[in-house]
């Protein structure tokens, strides 16, 4: 079974460097792409185990992971890395992300057509073996579907205010976030996810 980590050979390779010297740092690596352009951007997402990762955290694997692909050299070009928590509507890469995101709603699509559709909204069931379950609308039923993990090419949450709830109690009870912070959150219109969410490192 694959993950949707990292999609690409590339984007693989690199994963297979990286991935031990993230661990090493007590963080997962959440999700890598190279990303083209003039310049190229290697994005890299990375978190604690339990959730919460700091500013200067992501700064600290990005000084460790860039001293590694310095000696590795597995990229030709040019390239600017950009290490980053994976924010709240965060993007859903391995099996584990969806038992622990149960009751809350996502955005699923898949390679290949799935009676006619490729994308399915709707509300996170966990798991059954390799089976994503997911509770959609569908000519005004609910239903409760399964889709395989290695059908997917793209999931993450969707930003509600349940969701934005959840993750404040998260960070607040990993200390991570600081509750004189929190009028300044509530005061700051559509920009909710700036606020909480550590800026990229770059180099």
């Amino acid at each position: 079974m694959t993950d949707l980590i990292a999609k690409t050979a590339i984007d693989r390779r690199l994963a297979d460097i990286v991935g031990p010297v993230i661990e090493g740092l007590g963080f997962e690596l959440v999700r890598i792409r190279l990303m083209g352009g003039k310049t190229r951007t290697l994005q890299i997402m990375v978190d604690r185990p339990d959730g919460g990762i700091e500013v200067d955290e992501c700064a600290a694997v990005s000084t460790a992971v860039s001293a590694l692909l310095d000696v590795e050299d597995p990229i030709e070009d040019n390239y600017v890395l950009e290490v980053s928590s994976p924010g709240i509507d965060r993007p859903l890469t391995r099996l584990k992300d969806f038992d622990m995101w149960v009751e809350y709603e996502a955005r699923l699509e898949t390679t290949e057509l799935i009676d006619g559709r490729r994308r399915f909204k709707g509300v996170l069931q966990g798991t059954e073996g390799d089976e994503v379950l997911i509770e959609i609308e569908e000519g005004g039923e609910t239903l409760t579907i399964g889709l395989q993990f290695d059908w997917l090419s793209d999931a993450k949450l969707l930003l509600t205010d349940e969701l934005i709830a959840e993750v404040l109690r998260q960070r607040k009870e990993a200390g991570v976030i600081d509750e004189s912070k929190f009028d300044e959150i509530e005061e700051t219109e559509g920009d909710e996810d700036d606020d909480l969410e550590p800026p990229a490192t770059k180099h």
